[in-house]
């Protein structure tokens, strides 16, 4: 869950430390989605047969308005291919380290002018690589 400002940090590959996110949001949403195989469904009966594949975090970040350098901080972290987050997780009750990819995002009044004028807030995700162990 979100602690506090230090307890959702990301690393970015060719970073040398973790960057702690909190002093950019509002709101973390924390989701965790199973998969199941293929062969999921109901049979003749109803009964529902699956074999869960795993449990794949989702965390969504609500960013608050930014400022341009703000701006130039976290867009090519969102841009990358791939990160490396560190979350407190409730269910192993200490925290871990996933890798990631982003959802798209958009950034409304991205023509930011001055260091005082800032963008709209907006959101972008943060989903698991991996199912979590």
């Amino acid at each position: 869950m979100f602690i506090n400002k230090d307890s959702l940090q990301v690393k970015i590959s060719g970073m040398d430390n973790y960057l702690s996110l909190g002093q950019y949001l509002v709101d973390v949403k924390y989701g965790y989605f199973k998969l199941f195989d293929s062969s999921s469904g109901r049979n003749l009966a109803g009964s529902m047969v699956a074999a869960l594949i795993g449990t794949f975090p989702k965390l969504t970040l609500q960013f608050k308005p930014l400022t341009q350098s703000e701006l130039e901080i976290i867009a090519p972290i969102l841009d990358s291919a791939s990160q490396s987050v560190k979350y407190y997780d409730p269910n192993k009750k200490t925290t871990i380290t996933m890798d990631t990819y982003t959802s798209d995002y958009e950034v409304i009044n991205k023509n930011i002018i001055s260091g005082n004028t800032r963008n709209e807030g907006f959101s972008c995700s943060f989903i698991a690589t991996k199912k979590r162990s």
